[in-house]
């Protein structure tokens, strides 16, 4: 099928010999951007040919998520429900010029291209919210060999959401029970923008990022007396935030103190189910 939409494609600008097959100098699944003629710096990823299969390639997920939404837009319509749309979070590679990560996800998101615009104005079509995930994580924690960078494909899509106009959520990627933890995500949850001309100091300064997040996971790891201080306090921060760590942790005391029973027994249903 995937072949056929190719050759039709090709077919359809005048260069038929681009209608066989996907890049036969892509590398494999463990090989570094850098070591592949098509994803390195000058590789072909930003040539004609390149341009034309990421567009065609990524493309066919965008058409994908329209017909899902379209479905689940029928299914729930007059529910009430609110509708919100996964985009995973790939950090790995993002400070290269291809984004091969992205890249081979579907995401034609380079350095020379915003590939997120295009997801946020499909789900806008639909009414749909934009979940957005790794939002705990930081640069410094990842292989630094790998050029990650979650902070920037957070902050990234938070600008591509807002000039949309589609609302935003998040979830955290990996079960996290720190502070360090919990400090990003209320930093992430709370980024800011600016509209007018998109300089600092000037245009008018629009609310926080999200509407909503998820805070994955409930094990029994959640539950255990240290972690739940921390995850009362988390919780009360994302609601109110402006006050200090101080005196979001005392305030917090009592409902950890008054849930200790429910936490109890919620750990042991956890550990033996």
């Amino acid at each position: 099928y995937m072949v056929s939409s190719l050759r039709a494609a090709a077919e359809a600008i005048g260069k038929p010999e681009w209608g066989h097959g996907g890049p036969s100098d892509a590398g494999h699944y463990n090989n570094w951007p850098e070591d592949t003629p098509f994803f390195r710096k000058e590789g072909g990823w930003n040539s004609p040919y390149g341009e034309f299969f990421l567009s065609w390639y990524s493309q066919l997920l965008l058409n994908h998520g329209e017909r899902i939404l379209s479905s689940a837009e029928a299914i729930f319509r007059g529910t009430g429900a609110r509708l919100s749309a996964k985009i995973a979070g790939i950090h790995w590679h993002y400070g290269t010029r291809s984004h091969a990560a992205e890249l081979t996800a579907g995401y034609y998101n380079t350095r020379f291209r915003d590939g997120y615009i295009p997801i946020a104005k499909v789900l806008a079509r639909h009414g749909v919210v934009f979940n957005f995930t790794c939002i705990e994580m930081k640069d410094y924690e990842q292989p630094q060999e790998a050029q990650c960078s979650p902070e920037g494909v957070v902050r990234q899509v938070v600008l591509a959401t807002r000039e949309v106009g589609v609302p935003l959520a998040g979830e955290n990627a990996l079960p996290r029970f720190d502070e360090s933890a919990h400090d990003q995500i209320v930093r992430s949850s709370s980024l800011r923008s600016f509209s007018g001309d998109g300089k600092a100091g000037r245009g008018e300064e629009s609310r926080g990022a999200m509407c909503a997040f998820t805070y994955l996971r409930m094990t029994p790891h959640l539950f255990e007396p240290d972690n739940w201080r921390r995850f009362v306090a988390f919780v009360k921060r994302m609601r109110e935030s402006g006050k200090c760590w101080e005196q979001v942790q005392r305030e917090a005391e009592p409902f950890v103190q008054a849930s200790e029973p429910l936490v109890r027994e919620a750990a042991g249903e956890l550990v033996r189910g």
